[in-house]
């Protein structure tokens, strides 16, 4: 026996006390052990780390296929949680026992707790850090969630509601389309209201207007003349009020423009007298020039209008209007209109050289041979009416006098000659020509447009030496 001073009997005693706790607790953390049934299970974190800190060993459940078994992982977080039994924890996370309430503990890690901020803490469910158990059971749940059994009958509603089916769709849009006019619809519609004594003379003028839009297609214009809408324009040329005149001509002229079966109803329709009747008389300048081009384009690649325009005084009445024109305006697209004709005539003689051509273009030229216009322009007197465009300040309107010179020049070579007027404005003119297409070449210009009119006046000039 060994003896011990008085004065430390009070230290033995609670030495023997403490260690006596730390047996029972143990004690007791070993039966709550086996209470349990399992180990604490430690499962990989996708973060890494350092190994968990735990009072037993690791243990990790796997099935026949080598996977993780179906257990609940616990994501511990800076502060202690209470662990259940059967629940894991990740790698790296720090485990204790309370040793008041003999229940197990985790929370995050050391090295985990660096990085642990608020940032952190508001993301981490959206985190797509997992762990494979997780992952394997977010797998699975998307397997159920897709299956069409599975689904909430409420949330097919919900969905239902906001998304029509496609059948119903399709029937939609097959009652749409009866809805939609066809242009043959909406010319028929629109000579309907043309026609009918309800129409005021602003909706007859807006209905005009839709109408030329749509002639300057083919089939449309073709359509019209089917409907009887070429008589109703036509009674339009006859109107009182000039507006309905000047709009009837312009649909008039987009209607027959390059199209043959047009053209041809036109003139059965007895349009070309009604055209040259209206620029015989007194009209307003804006009526005149639709009404010019309208007799412009029914001419046009059209001989047979051109022998029956030629037949009726056309030339007559073009001359007249020349004459009467002070601005110019009209005189440049008379002009521009017989320089047309006389092209045409030449461009088919030429062509029509070549024997290997069809039996249609045989009847053109056969037909433009018809057309002795040239030898009316002489009778007329346009060989001296043309030159005077030439008096106008506007450099397009010279040049087109000048090119029509140059196409008249066949039949009017002689009265060239004896024009004294004519042969000085080709000199002036020549002179002002070519220091403006001087000036052109300083700057740079390439293909000069005063350089061509002076090639033009040059070529007249040599015709007439």
């Amino acid at each position: 026996m060994r003896l011990v001073p008085s004065g430390s009997s009070g230290r033995s005693s609670s030495s023997a006390l403490l260690l006596l706790l730390l047996l029972l607790c143990c004690c007791a953390a070993f039966v709550l052990g086996h209470k349990t049934g399992s180990a604490l299970t430690v499962v990989d974190n996708p973060e890494g780390g350092e190994g968990a800190h735990r009072d037993e060993e690791d243990e990790a459940t796997v099935d026949e296929d080598g996977d993780l078994e179906d257990i609940e992982v616990v994501q511990p977080t800076e502060q202690w949680q209470t662990l259940k039994p059967g629940q894991a924890v990740p790698r790296g996370s720090h485990v204790r026992l309370n040793m008041q309430t003999g229940q197990r503990e985790v929370r995050l890690g050391e090295e985990q707790l660096k990085y642990w901020t608020p940032e952190h803490r508001e993301g981490e469910e959206t985190q797509s850090n997992l762990s494979p158990d997780e992952l394997k059971r977010a797998m699975k749940k998307m397997k159920e969630d897709l299956n069409p059994a599975n689904k909430d009958p409420d949330s097919q509603d919900s969905v239902t509601s906001k998304y029509r089916p496609l059948e119903e769709l399709k029937r939609d849009m097959a009652q749409l389309d009866l809805l939609v006019e066809t242009d043959v619809q909406i010319i028929r519609r629109l000579l309907d209201q043309f026609n009918s004594s309800n129409s005021t003379t602003e909706q007859k003028l807006n209905t005009l207007l839709e109408l030329e839009y749509l002639v300057h297609q083919v089939d449309n214009a073709q359509s019209l003349c089917s409907m009887g809408g070429l008589q109703l324009i036509l009674e339009g040329l006859n109107s009182s009020d000039i507006r309905l005149q000047e709009r009837s001509a312009f649909v008039l002229g987009s209607a027959v423009a390059s199209n043959p079966v047009v053209q041809v109803k036109a003139v059965e329709s007895g349009a070309l007298q009604i055209l040259l009747t209206t620029l015989a008389t007194a009209q307003p300048l804006q009526v005149k020039k639709k009404v010019l081009f309208a007799v412009a384009c029914l001419l046009r690649h059209f001989p047979f209008a051109q022998h029956h325009f030629l037949s009726h005084g056309g030339l007559q009445v073009l001359s007249e209007l020349f004459r009467a024109d002070g601005g110019g305006v009209l005189r440049t697209r008379i002009v521009t209109m017989l320089y047309d004709m006389i092209s045409e005539k030449e461009l088919i003689s030429q062509a029509g050289l070549d024997p290997v051509l069809d039996a249609s273009h045989e009847e053109r030229v056969r037909q433009y041979a018809k057309v002795s216009l040239q030898e009316e322009l002489l009778e007329d007197g346009w060989c001296s009416l043309v030159p005077q465009l030439l008096e106008s300040t506007e450099h397009d309107y010279r040049e087109k006098a000048l090119r029509a010179l140059l196409a008249m020049a066949s039949v009017c070579l002689d009265k060239y000659r004896s024009d004294s007027l004519l042969l000085g404005s080709l000199l002036s003119l020549r002179d002002q020509y070519q220091d403006m297409a001087q000036s052109e070449m300083i700057v740079g210009e390439e293909n000069s447009y005063f350089a061509e009119i002076v090639q033009l006046i040059d070529a007249l000039q040599v015709k007439m030496k």
